[in-house]
């Protein structure tokens, strides 16, 4: 089978090259669709199920909530593991699913058994988080401002940055740190209230009552439609003190007759500080999992500056962490290992085979190998990684073409009968055949292991051991089809059988080295035989 794989390479000479160029054009086009990141994401398929009761222990949220959600998802198909936490105010169970589990089939599967969760009144009803993963916070940034306070900041971010960055594509949320969220807040007095004869619950009512639009239907005149309204959503603080509570014979109760309405913010359990020059507000963005956190990331740094024009003069937005300065980073890191360990091996190769063509030929595997397994990542969808792109070894990926092309060269130089170049080269290609492909297959053997690791393991290392393999294996194909190809067309019919200079050296050195051990061994020998005879 590779002897006619070989003849038939040797026999479409100009397709082996139009389909050796049509993979190239193929794999570039693949390497600028691939994934990049700076590591791999091994977060598991997860859903988390959050439920905010502000009124509720610790205690109370594990009662009434956690528990109950926790042994409503309990039996769901692909089900490997539920964590819970419970806080005050919060409730929080991540559901762990099987890997290969589609996330969306398993938020549906959630979202199904939510429905039949049975939490006391009052309560709100459990909410599912983001479709993303732990390495999903890609951009954080920071709003400052000299002259405003952190309510105002706050509520730039949530009405202005927020909704805006939300509508990025590939983004699944916006978090928003620090600063005061801002809320119009009635401070009641107990004694005002049993003065009135009032509960917390008849002042409740009333500002639910009297914070309502409502829609009156239509009024036809003159043919024309007239929409009737009813306005009643509360703007501002003096409206809010208005509002009516009861009448007491007939005289009205208002808000602030039972206590003082302010400017507040909601219950802060924590700050963000910025540098030690005090507290700032901070957005956080997430991606959405399986988006590419490169492109998602600069589009929202892009839609940033289209942002940052509408904002008060005296708001100042910083970026702190951007996802694509550390992926640039860990590129140029790859680029860097790469392009290094391209040269050294065409160096070496240059220095040991001492032909510059033949040396050009065997340094062509090493890009078209790169570029077979790009087209091989991006069907397997493997992302360009540190740990994937990271870890190939050119040594290894040129080892058969080195082989094939010095037999091709030394048959070459032996050719004293005549025979064509494409006989010779054939003859010298099918020699080798069984070492070099043995010789790949046991090395990509020894990665096989790695591809039966699951977990956080499994999806660490996997990516670097399939990147290994495709690109051994293009090497492999390419050995056995391009390179005797190359090697009749572009090596020289008589080659020089003169050996590379650093062979010559080395064989002159190891003769030295030779011939002055054997004086040392035979002096050694002499001086035995002498105190033998002399002791005897």
């Amino acid at each position: 089978m590779l002897n006619a794989l070989i003849t038939w390479s040797l026999r479409h000479r100009f397709l082996v090259i139009a389909m050796t160029l049509l993979l190239a054009l193929t794999g570039a086009y693949s390497a600028t669709q691939l994934p990049i990141d700076a590591f791999p994401d091994t977060t598991p398929v997860q859903v988390q199920i959050n439920t905010v009761a502000p009124a509720l222990t610790p205690l109370e949220v594990e009662q009434q909530i956690t528990f109950p959600v926790e042994q409503s998802i309990g039996g769901l198909k692909g089900l490997t593991e539920v964590r819970s936490l419970s806080k005050f105010g919060l409730s929080q169970v991540t559901v762990i699913f099987e890997d290969g589990v589609d996330i969306y089939r398993a938020r549906q599967l959630v979202m199904e058994r939510l429905a039949t969760v049975d939490l006391p009144a009052g309560l709100p009803r459990p909410m599912m988080g983001p479709v993303a993963t732990g390495l999903g916070e890609v951009f954080h940034y920071l709003l400052t401002s000299q002259t405003r306070s952190l309510s105002e900041l706050r509520t730039i971010q949530d009405w202005i940055i927020k909704p805006q960055l939300r509508s990025v594509s590939g983004v699944a949320e916006v978090n928003s740190w620090g600063g005061r969220e801002r809320q119009y807040q009635v401070i009641v007095d107990p004694l005002r209230l049993v003065k009135y004869d009032l509960t917390l619950t008849d002042v409740f009512d009333a500002l639910r009552r009297n914070n309502l639009n409502v829609g009156g239907g239509t009024i036809t005149r003159a043919g024309e439609s007239l929409l009737v309204q009813g306005i009643g959503l509360l703007e501002t603080l003096e409206e809010i003190e208005t509002v009516v509570v009861k009448s007491v014979d007939g005289v009205p109760v208002h808000i602030r007759q039972i206590g003082d309405v302010v400017d507040g913010h909601e219950i802060r359990r924590g700050a963000v500080t910025f540098s030690g020059a005090g507290e700032v507000v901070l957005g956080l963005g997430f991606i959405l999992m399986g988006e590419n956190p490169r492109d998602v990331t600069q589009r929202m740094k892009d839609r940033m500056e289209e942002i940052k024009p509408s904002l008060p003069d005296d708001v100042e937005v910083t970026t702190v962490y951007d996802r694509t300065e550390l992926v640039d980073r860990v590129l140029h890191t790859v680029k860097m290992n790469l392009l290094e360990g391209a040269l050294l091996v065409i160096a070496v190769l240059f220095t040991f085979l001492g032909n510059l063509r033949a040396g050009l030929i065997v340094a062509l595997a090493i890009p078209l190998s790169m570029l077979f397994a790009a087209n091989c990542m991006l069907q397997a969808g493997i992302a360009g990684s540190l740990m994937s792109l990271g870890a190939i070894d050119f040594g290894l990926v040129v080892d058969s073409s080195v082989i094939q092309i010095e037999n091709s060269v030394r048959h070459l130089a032996k050719n004293t009968d005549g025979r064509s170049r494409l006989d010779v080269v054939r003859d010298a290609a099918i020699e080798v055949r069984r070492p070099t492909m043995f010789g790949e297959l046991i090395i990509m053997i020894v990665y096989l292991p790695i591809l039966t690791l699951e977990g956080i393991e499994g999806k660490l290392f996997r990516p670097m051991a399939l990147t290994v393999i495709f690109a051994l294996l293009g090497s492999l194909i390419l050995s056995l089809t391009l390179m005797p190809v190359l090697a009749s067309l572009l090596l020289p019919k008589k080659a020089n059988s003169r050996e590379p200079v650093v062979v010559r050296i080395g064989k002159r050195l190891f003769n030295c080295l030779l011939q002055q051990r054997l004086i040392a061994f035979d002096l050694q020998h002499i001086i035995t035989i002498a105190l033998e005879a002399q002791y005897l």
